[in-house]
């Protein structure tokens, strides 16, 4: 019998537009021999499900289900595209949770913790995971800019706390540029981080759960046509992705090893994906996306394919270890 599946999407962040994208992918893409795929539309105003002619119809939120033509239709598994909150943050997890229904990524509270960068890059410090030097406001704080500048020295990245695909996020050359930077990064959430500039290669390591055993991708390397890889550099075609990345043997080892590391430590299942940048020749860690982009162009599926793994697998895949 076929499994009723619903692919959540949308999220309340920024980064909505890149979810509903993501989310059409794995309906487009999961085989519907197997499984009847929903499309639900998680919205701060609206949850509905979102037919093939666009009709919406209401979720009931006490059990999370749908009512078409009188029936009451319930899911036997949530595949989760939402990228940012309330999908990543770990809300979405804990509601499943509480619901007894199996969902595709990381737990609440592996979610919650990867979301909030600073908190995330503490809990690994005591593991040996080398990351940049950072300096950490609240809104509200008292900002003592030579106080930063001497911390992470110039050029630095201000960067908001909680929000991904590089919402919120500014590097800064000069001292009269950090102010702006630092509202622009209040915009997106109350706390922020300010890290060190790594003059570096960067790489992006996707790291899943595969048939039960934690498998770490073949390693991208990220080449921006901007300053760094922000949105432009991410979405809109200003970057250059090449996997596998063009390391030597030893920078491979050394950023796979680190990565499923992190990804063990921090008890993770479902995908993730983190990114490095390789500074005197050691990776340090910058952050972990636990709802990475998952459209034709996103960097999880081309590593996936690198490793001859097609996203009709990559979906079925994420859809049985839920289900485990």
């Amino acid at each position: 019998m076929k499994k009723n599946i619903a692919i959540i999407m949308g999220g309340y962040s920024s980064e909505y537009q890149i979810s509903l994208k993501s989310g059409n992918v794995v309906f487009e893409t999961l085989d519907n021999s197997k499984y009847n795929a929903f499309r639900i539309h998680i919205f701060k105003d609206k949850w509905v499900y979102v037919d093939t002619d666009n009709n919406e119809y209401p979720i009931d939120k006490n059990d999370f289900s749908v009512t078409l033509n009188t029936k009451k239709t319930t899911f036997d598994c949530v595949f989760n595209a939402i990228h940012g909150s309330p999908g990543e943050d770990g809300f979405m997890q804990g509601y499943f949770k509480l619901l007894n229904i199996p969902q595709t990524s990381c737990s609440m509270y592996q979610a919650s913790l990867t979301f909030n960068k600073r908190d995330c890059l503490s809990v690994l410090k005591p593991y040996d995971i080398k990351t940049a030097e950072s300096f950490y406001l609240n809104l509200g704080d008292t900002i003592n800019q030579e106080d930063i500048i001497n911390k992470v020295g110039l050029p630095c990245f201000v960067k908001a706390n909680k929000a991904g695909s590089s919402f919120g996020i500014t590097k800064v050359n000069k001292k009269e540029d950090l102010q702006n930077a630092i509202d622009v990064a209040f915009k997106e959430d109350d706390e922020i981080i300010i890290e060190s500039f790594l003059d570096g290669v960067e790489v992006s390591v996707g790291v899943i759960t595969y048939k039960g055993k934690v498998k770490v991708l073949p390693i991208t390397e990220i080449v921006s046509e901007n300053d760094f890889f922000d949105y432009e550099a991410k979405y809109l075609g200003k970057s250059q992705e090449i996997t596998p990345a063009r390391l030597t043997k030893e920078q491979e080892e050394k950023v796979t090893k680190e990565a499923k590391k992190i990804y063990e430590v921090l008890k993770m299942t479902g995908f993730s994906r983190s990114e490095f940048i390789f500074k005197d020749g050691e990776p340090h860690l910058l952050e972990m996306n636990t709802v990475p982009g998952l459209t034709k162009e996103s960097i999880l599926p081309q590593q996936a394919a690198a490793a001859g793994i097609s996203m009709v697998d990559l979906f079925d895949n994420a859809i049985k270890e839920a289900l485990k």
